[in-house]
């Protein structure tokens, strides 16, 4: 489900065949796909998949949209460029999951055949990002604002890590530069941090942390906040902020 993204604002109710490569440029210590990522190519089960194929298989499986995922796409840059422009001439969307780690020119670029992005926002931190993640946060800040500047939907994820990324004051600070660089209707998800890789020792995110994440989002004049990695029984509906009427009713996934 393009849901799982997450995506919530594109093409809802619909597939995405999802691939990867192995390989990242971040280190994130919490690193949910870290056998895939965090390896060697050798080292992982691989298909012989070049892009025409990639773009056939999305087609028999009737999915709407390619999603460039689990490890970081900017990592198979040619790959992505490649498969994405099979995929357009073929009516398929192209969405990249991704930690919007990568230089300006080059993003530029990939954003003329990309349609869709959810991007990791790690924290509003430098210093949490480098030591976390093993990345800086201006260049997914300029990211950001390169992916909405080139026409490309964008939502973005913040993962919630106790003791790392749950500060109220940090996360208030995050939420004021998204209003005030003109992020206030792009979809924001906080998403649950569940014991992983290098940080199997912390305790899943307090749900509690998660609703206070989000009433800090709302009293800053962000329209569409949402809490993920709850469950299956968990709802996700989307409202509208004029009026308040339930617009989407959601699920699980």
């Amino acid at each position: 489900p393009v849901e799982k993204k997450p995506l919530y604002h594109f093409l809802p109710g619909t597939s995405a065949l999802s691939i990867a490569a192995a390989g990242c440029n971040f280190a994130c210590l919490n690193c949910q796909n870290w056998t895939i990522s965090q390896t060697s190519p050798l080292n992982t089960g691989n298909y012989n998949l070049p892009p025409a194929g990639v773009v056939k298989t999305a087609i028999s499986n009737n999915s709407q949209s390619i999603a460039y995922t689990y490890s970081e796409p900017n990592t198979f840059y040619e790959y992505v460029m490649d498969t994405s422009v099979i995929a357009r001439e073929n009516g398929i969307r192209n969405i990249m999951v991704s930690n919007g780690y990568i230089n300006p020119e080059p993003l530029k670029k990939l954003c003329k055949v990309i349609d869709a992005a959810n991007i990791d926002l790690k924290s509003f931190s430098d210093a949490t990002y480098v030591k976390l993640n093993g990345g800086r946060l201006q260049p997914v800040l300029d990211s950001l604002k390169i992916y909405r500047g080139e026409g490309v939907w964008i939502e973005i994820t913040n993962l919630v890590v106790p003791k790392w990324t749950d500060k109220p004051d940090e996360i208030r600070t995050m939420c004021k530069w998204l209003y005030s660089n003109g992020f206030k209707d792009v979809p924001l998800h906080f998403s649950r941090f569940f014991p992983m890789y290098k940080l199997e020792h912390l305790p899943p995110t307090p749900v509690n942390i998660l609703k206070t994440a989000a009433g800090i989002a709302r009293d800053e004049g962000l329209n569409f906040i949402y809490r993920d990695n709850l469950g299956s029984s968990e709802t996700t509906d989307t409202y509208c902020p004029g009026c308040g009427k339930k617009m989407i009713s959601r699920r699980g996934y």
